[in-house]
């Protein structure tokens, strides 16, 4: 389907003063509420919310109330993968981007913190981000963004496919630290929304060695058919010579140990899976074999790279989508997840 064209109008964009919010009031227990519609800072924009894709760790936050150290102590609004229409602008942002289709990276950092001045500014010590306690997320009808935060979409691109940048991102940031590239052969733990974009990312990079691990058949025969050049389920060994690279995109101790394992002297091993806080890892392993081993929190300077490989057909993220939800039906979306078939859910307010 191809969308409208991502210019900007100029006529004013009518703006309610309300705005429905999908909120986790406690976990298991999402209630959609009204609130006053944000008023963009200086160097903000207000978005209409368009598109958000519904990520593990909103289900997480749904189930749990928490990941590791970030809890929910009060309502929260979750969302981080979003996509949406710049309807308003601070004083500092040109009238020319209302009207703009936008993904916004949902991630504000501080910009001065030794990380930040550095370029690493997911580490950000004092980072704000969508849907991490205690900052509200993009499940409302309306959501505000810092200006260069906000990516405008070409115009082939739809809403859903820009809301599934974000965790396009995330792959983009594994295989960079892996050091996927032409002729690269790469293990992947785990065939969920994470584990099959590191599947299209690595076969975009050029690697022509591409095995996927899990413990769901349906999955694997997805990653099949998205690039992965062999499945295994998982506890079977992959075969073959070992790899460059381990991306475990499962959080699963077996499939890190299993993975650990299988890299070649000097490899890589990569941890982007959300597990548990303590993992037994073999490090007879690691240091026999001189392995680099690395963890990943989020991304960092992946939006242009996202867009111009959606744009450019190198990945399908559309073929991650099974199920779509109104804003009311939040609550069933958050719990379709655990149902057989599911991949990616989003949300269309």
């Amino acid at each position: 389907m191809t969308a409208s064209p991502a210019t900007a109008v100029d006529t004013p964009v009518e703006v309610r003063d309300t705005m429905r919010a999908a909120v986790l009031s406690k976990p298991g227990e999402i209630r959609i509420e009204q609130r006053p519609t944000p008023t963009p800072g200086p160097d903000e924009v207000l978005v209409e919310v368009a598109a958000v894709g519904v990520c593990g760790s909103d289900v997480h936050y749904y189930e749990h109330g928490r990941i590791g150290d970030f809890v929910v102590e009060s309502p929260l609004v979750l969302g981080h993968e979003v996509s949406g229409r710049i309807v308003s602008v601070g004083a500092q942002v040109p009238r020319e981007r209302i009207g703009q289709r936008v993904a916004l990276e949902p991630g504000r950092s501080c910009r001065r913190c030794d990380q930040c001045v550095a370029g690493r500014y997911n580490l950000c010590r004092f980072m704000q981000f969508y849907g991490t306690p205690p900052v509200d997320g993009a499940l409302a009808d309306y959501v505000l963004a810092p200006s260069d935060l906000a990516f405008e979409i070409p115009a082939s691109m739809t809403q859903e496919t820009a809301a599934l940048l974000e965790p396009l991102s995330v792959g983009i940031w594994a295989c960079e630290k892996a050091g996927v590239t032409a002729g690269s052969s790469v293990l992947i733990a785990g065939a969920g929304p994470i584990g099959l974009v590191n599947v299209q990312v690595a076969r975009a990079l050029g690697a022509t060695r591409i095995v996927v691990t899990d413990i769901n058949r349906e999955r694997l025969e997805v990653a099949a058919g998205l690039g992965a050049t062999r499945t295994v389920l998982a506890g079977q060994q992959p075969g073959g010579p070992e790899f460059d690279c381990f991306i475990d995109c499962s959080g699963a101790a077996p499939a890190i140990d299993a993975g650990v394992r299988a890299v070649r002297p000097a490899g890589t091993v990569v941890l982007v899976g959300m597990g548990a806080d303590v993992l037994t890892v073999p490090f007879g392993v690691v240091q026999q074999k001189e392995l680099k081993l690395t963890g990943t929190f989020r991304y960092a300077h992946t939006w242009p790279t996202a867009i111009a490989m959606a744009e450019a057909g190198y990945v399908d993220l559309d073929a991650l989508i099974t199920s779509r939800f109104s804003l009311a039906d939040t609550e069933k979306a958050l719990q379709a997840t655990s149902q057989p078939g599911q991949i990616k859910a989003v949300i269309v307010p």
